[in-house]
């Protein structure tokens, strides 16, 4: 089972500490280990999936989910008006880490390339 392996889903259970700020909705969010920018939150869905290639068309609902849940992070950290960045990495080519879909939050500062 991907949920006794995946570290985001172990997280998702209590299992891992993080700094979680918002959980609701099949949606939790917490704060990145590795932070890129003075705010950087993982938005992941509940639900394991691997990655962007992975999600079905019923889950398609869950995707729009995630991102609106981002947006209201970003106005909670006080970040949206003055910008931010939202990232999927799929797959190891790209930089994903963690095979569970999560969308990277960034900002509190003018952001530059290299991306996460």
């Amino acid at each position: 089972m991907a949920g006794d392996s995946c570290l985001f889903c172990r997280i998702v259970r209590g299992a891992v500490p993080a700094a979680v700020v918002y959980h609701a909705d099949g949606v939790t969010a917490f704060r990145d280990i590795a932070p890129q920018a003075p705010v950087h939150i993982l938005v992941i869905p509940d639900e394991h999936i691997p990655g962007l290639t992975d999600v079905m068309r019923d889950e398609e609902p869950l995707i729009g989910r995630l991102v609106r849940v981002a947006a209201e992070v970003a106005r909670a950290e006080g970040i949206s008006k003055s910008g931010y960045r939202l990232i999927v990495n799929q797959g190891p080519d790209a930089g994903q880490s963690v095979p569970h879909l999560h969308i990277h939050l960034l900002g509190g500062t003018q952001l530059r390339v290299p991306l996460v």
